[in-house]
């Protein structure tokens, strides 16, 4: 599992290092110039006489850079460092220029802004180190209008029939300009190739939509031991290896867990299909489909394992392909006929609750997506998962009284799903291509699957998947509702993974993610520790 920690943990773990005398800002740039060396080893071979610009703030992170340039420059690497701001780290400037780098005080010569530029757009790496963990908002100023003046460069060099490369960009614990603890991204921010990130791992490098300007990740590991709960966690495979409910000897179709599917209508078919296929492969013990005969003929002739009677169920998906969504409320659109699909969903979602009289078994997880995001009661369980896309999101907020838009979720998704469980209860997955999840007090963000994903039914397929984990360990996450978030994360990881294998490399059908789960999971619990099996 990947862990990130807020800055003031990290701040605080820093403290009684240093108070120690140890040298924290001569290890970590000895490191940050190692990974430099290796990328220009791997990117051009020979590292002497390979150009690299350093791009220095008034910060830690700008000393970092100008001892990491130093060490560069003894390497035979050819650098100049570029001071933004009248105050420096000092030391750091006198390593690099006894080292025999150059130095170019653009503070008090802003006019050498564009050959700044130039040289910038010519370097083998230009290095970022503009700002740190304790900046807020965005750039301002020379480090602005150099960020800024760089990707315009890149996005010229893009559009043109060039043979020029853009630089290797690196940054220094994070790319300057980002939020450091919610991943916004209020204005320019240079996207960095890897960012060498000091420590701990930051939350923005992970969280939506600063995590597509980190590049890759890499750690260097100062003897930090931050307090308190990670901020946002990532599971890796193994984490959802060791978690996946594996059958024994001893268990039958019903301890494996029972979905029952409220999805789909005679207008919208295939939801019910994908989700119903997603559920199956994915290893439910059992699928009930509850839904119109119009839809039952169709989800039987794809799976005629499913059940369409009435009867026990471990967990509930119930909304795909289900109109009337809050989306839908919030634009004035005619829901169209459910084919009773609503009052099926309302039934269902007060079953998983425990509010329905008669239930046996008390309550259970349960996914709620699209159509279904508009059957809620105004609070519930934090065992129930909803699966929102940011226009949903936007419109189930908005039916709140929150004054949102979907360019504000889109631009803050933390923020908003954070905001989506406190009034709601339940788990929130936001999905996206960064999938933010949010339970009781935790959050994780999955970037596993492909840009591909990002298709008609991805959703309907996740639905399922996650339907099926919940009801492999449906009497946990009701026990444990924190569980809810740890499982949906692990469902989007199999979800985005399966899409990867699906088609590696090209486009994919949400059909092709559903089919490929099945070995998406098996590849993952290969070297599984036995001990962690059931039965």
């Amino acid at each position: 599992m990947i862990t990130s920690w807020p800055a003031s943990a990290v701040r605080a773990a820093e403290e009684p290092l240093l108070a120690a005398g140890v040298p924290l800002m001569e290890r970590a740039s000895f490191a940050l110039a190692t990974h430099v060396v290796r990328d220009v080893a791997a990117r051009r071979g020979p590292v002497r006489g390979a150009r690299v610009v350093l791009l220095v703030g008034a910060g830690n992170n700008g000393g970092d850079a100008l001892h990491a340039g130093a060490v560069l420059s003894r390497r035979g690497l050819e650098v100049t460092a570029v001071l933004v701001a009248e105050r420096f780290h000092a030391e750091g400037r006198a390593a690099l220029e006894g080292a025999g780098g150059r130095v170019v005080e653009l503070f008090s010569a802003p006019g050498l802004l564009g050959a700044v530029l130039d040289d910038a757009a010519r370097a083998d790496v230009v290095l970022d180190g503009l700002v740190g963990i304790g900046a807020h908002g965005p750039l301002r100023g020379l480090a602005e209008q150099v960020v800024s003046g760089l990707s315009a460069r890149d996005a010229r060099r893009a559009g043109a029939d060039s043979p020029l490369t853009a630089p290797w960009v690196v940054a220094v614990d994070l790319p300057s300009g980002i939020g450091v603890d919610d991943g916004a991204v209020p204005g320019p921010v240079l996207a960095a190739d890897r960012t060498v990130t000091f420590g701990a791992i930051k939350p923005g490098l992970l969280l939506p939509p600063a995590a597509a300007h980190a590049g890759e990740v890499s750690v260097v590991d100062l003897g930090l031991r931050p307090e308190g709960d990670p901020a946002v966690r990532r599971l890796a495979p193994a984490d959802v290896a060791r978690a996946w409910p594996v059958p024994g000897p001893a268990d039958q179709k019903y301890s494996r867990g029972v979905v029952g599917v409220v999805a789909g209508t005679t207008t919208y078919p295939g939801a019910a299909v994908l989700a119903t296929t997603a559920a199956v492969r994915a290893g439910a013990g059992m699928v009930r489909f509850r839904g119109s005969d119009g839809v039952g003929r169709p989800v039987l002739a794809a799976r005629p394992e499913g059940v369409t009677a009435p009867g026990r169920v471990q967990a509930w998906v119930v909304g795909p392909g289900v109109p009337g969504g809050p989306e839908a409320a919030h634009e004035g659109e005619d829901s169209g006929l459910d084919d009773g699909q609503h009052e099926r969903g309302r039934a269902a979602l007060a079953a998983a609750a425990g509010n329905l009289a008669g239930t046996a078994g008390g309550p259970v997880p349960a996914v709620v997506d699209a159509g279904g995001l508009g059957l809620l009661d105004d609070v519930v369980p934090p065992w129930f998962v909803l699966t929102p896309h940011a226009g949903e999101l936007t419109a189930l907020l908005r039916s709140r009284g929150e004054d949102v838009r979907r360019a504000d979720v889109e631009a803050e998704p933390l923020r908003w799903a954070r905001r989506a469980h406190e009034l709601t209860g339940a788990t929130v997955l936001l999905k996206g291509g960064v999938t933010v999840v949010v339970g009781p007090d935790t959050t994780y963000a999955q970037a596993d699957g492909p840009a591909w994903l990002a298709t008609a039914g991805a959703g309907d397929v996740l639905a399922g998947v996650l339907g099926a984990m919940l009801a492999g360990r449906a009497d946990e996450v009701v026990e444990r509702p924190a569980l809810a978030a740890e499982v949906a994360a692990a469902a989007a990881l199999v979800h985005g993974r399966a899409a990867h294998r699906a088609n590696p490399g090209g486009p994919v059908a949400a059909l092709d993610v559903a089919g490929a789960v099945p070995a998406e999971i098996a590849a993952l619990l290969v070297g599984r520790d036995p001990g962690t099996d059931r039965g």
